[in-house]
């Protein structure tokens, strides 16, 4: 009975396919077949990215708040512009010929001779800005022609004046082609009069208050003049009472010109 006990063995579980395999079978079948290994799924799923409706919607909050800030910082820049003209209301200065004459014009073959005088009053309109110009350069035209060059000291224009502007333009023996002495000649054969125009230039600045501007270009053309070049020992005359001067000029004031 004892014997019987001891030696019962235990048989071995039966294969898939119904035979018996022993443990060392087993252990053999595993080291050729080894289990497959568990498939990874969802393994390729795309990485999530955020919508692109919120990139949009960011877009589109900026522009709007940009356009305001532009519409709001226009209408400030109109109201201030009101007010700086209600309270300044800018002109530009103004310039009228008075007087222009001549002691000498000759013309030789190749050269001329030249000098003349003349006489602007230059006005300044406003109440509270004040004109600063620098030295002025005076220069005379028949048609294309130079015929005479001067110069103006610089001078502060105060506010609601009116200076008077006299300078000397001549040219001592300057070299003409033969084109501009032909031009100069048949002009005042055919007329009897030397159609002449000033041009002055120079630089200004404009003072408000405390304030100054930068210098800026101005140039001043007075055309419409005729001089009647004198025959012997008559003296010249000159026709200024239609002439008209303009003022070429953009003076800037913070934002603003005038």
């Amino acid at each position: 009975m004892q014997s019987n006990m001891a030696e019962k063995v235990y048989p071995s579980k039966p294969a898939f396919n119904g035979a018996t395999t022993s443990p060392a079978a087993a252990a053999a079948n595993s080291r050729t077949n080894p289990p497959k290994k568990a498939q990874l799924y969802h393994a390729t799923r795309p990485v999530y990215r955020p919508s692109s409706r919120r990139n949009r919607s960011c877009l589109c909050s900026c522009c709007l708040w940009t356009t305001f800030l532009v519409i709001i910082l226009v209408f400030l820049a109109a109201v201030a512009g009101v007010i700086f003209w209600a309270v300044y209301r800018p002109h530009r200065p103004s310039f009228t010929v008075n007087s222009l004459s001549f002691s000498q014009f000759n013309i030789s073959s190749t050269k001329l001779t030249s000098n003349f005088t003349s006489t602007i009053s230059a006005r300044n309109p406003n109440k509270k800005l004040t004109f600063l110009y620098d030295p002025i350069t005076v220069s005379l035209f028949s048609g294309d022609v130079a015929v005479g060059t001067g110069s103006l000291p610089g001078f502060r224009h105060g506010t609601e004046n009116t200076t008077t502007l006299k300078a000397m333009v001549m040219t001592s023996g300057k070299t003409l082609d033969g084109g501009e002495i032909s031009s100069l000649k048949s002009t005042l054969k055919s007329k009897n009069a030397l159609p002449v125009k000033i041009r002055l230039e120079t630089k200004v600045k404009v003072k408000v208050g405390s304030l100054k501007t930068k210098k800026v270009g101005i140039r001043v053309t007075c055309d419409g003049i005729k001089v009647t070049v004198p025959a012997g020992k008559s003296p010249a005359k000159t026709t200024t009472s239609n002439v008209k001067c303009k003022v070429d000029t953009r003076i800037k004031i913070w934002k603003w010109t005038f």
